[in-house]
């Protein structure tokens, strides 16, 4: 059923005749009343009794029934229509974005914030996981946009967002603070405090380990990497994080010292599913973090 016509029957009916409403619809009135006829065909009913030429068409009992659904109709369609604008025009809507709490703060607040600021009426929904767990949630459909390291499956789409190096933590005491840098086969045979599984940074350090030829000695995991390094300051082992982490945690206790691994590096990316038809205010989010990160590069 063409809501189109539905549109003319109303005119119809509101106007009191097809002369007037052939006007408002802008069709000559034998075109007008050849798609009255198409629809009573269509439904099998009569819908309005025609009177003497010039006189007012009156509704019967099934004109009565389609009237009141078809104002509901198109009624309905104008509501749509001006949501979608709103969609449009984020003045409205959700963004559900799920972020890693390494690093978050320092690259994706600012952006964050700008957007809301600027679009105030679209509802953000956060979830703040590990990169394995927002792959996870992207696939299903949970959130739209996520943070994770250089994702390895092919149905995911990335923007690369930091490139870092990766830094070690000692405690103050260790016998390797006095080394200007550190190869990773250094650290064989001390304690690691590294990131929950969760984390795709914790598989990465694992394999790199491997790599070099030893079996890290995982003594704990930790979602933050504040409390990491209080745990290497009380002397629980090191900790191997990114730079710009590093750079933003002053522990007394702590020694810094570069990694020198071309292999095992810190790649933030923004991630969604490839292919995916990204809602207005999750592409504009992701136009944003694309033109700050074009900025910074």
């Amino acid at each position: 059923m063409d809501l189109r016509v539905l549109q003319y029957f109303t005119a119809i009916v509101d106007a009191g005749g097809f002369g007037k409403a052939a006007l408002q619809v802008h069709l000559s009135q034998p075109a007008l009343s050849k798609a009255i006829r198409a629809l009573e065909e269509e439904l099998d009913v009569v819908l309005l009794e025609r009177g003497r030429r010039g006189g007012s068409p009156r509704l019967t009992a099934a004109g009565e029934l389609v009237y009141g659904h078809a104002r509901n109709l198109l009624e309905g369609r104008r509501r749509l229509l001006n949501d979608l604008d709103a969609l449009k025009d984020l003045r409205g809507g959700d963004l559900h974005i799920g972020l890693s709490p390494l690093g978050s703060a320092e690259l994706f607040a600012p952006a964050i914030a700008r957007f809301r600021t600027t679009f105030p009426q679209v509802r953000i929904h956060l979830l703040e996981r590990g990169g394995a767990e927002l792959e996870d949630a992207l696939r299903q459909g949970e959130i739209e946009l996520g943070t994770s390291l250089v994702p390895a499956g092919d149905d995911i789409d990335w923007l690369q967002i930091r490139d870092d190096p990766m830094m070690v933590a000692l405690p103050a005491a260790h016998r390797l603070v006095g080394q200007a840098e550190l190869l990773l086969s250094d650290l064989a045979g001390t304690p690691l405090v590294t990131f929950e599984t969760t984390f795709v940074l914790n598989r990465l350090i694992h394999d790199a380990c491997v790599a070099s030829g030893f079996e890290p000695e995982e003594v704990t995991h930790v979602s933050q990497a504040d409390f990491g390094l209080a745990l290497v300051a009380a002397g629980s082992g090191a900790m191997l994080l990114p730079r710009l982490i590093a750079e933003r945690h002053h522990i007394p206790g702590v020694v810094i010292r570069p990694l020198k691994s071309s292999a095992l590096r810190w790649q933030l990316s923004l991630i969604w599913r490839k292919g995916a038809s990204l809602s207005f205010a999750a592409q504009t989010m992701l136009d944003m973090i694309r033109a700050d990160s074009a900025v910074a590069l």
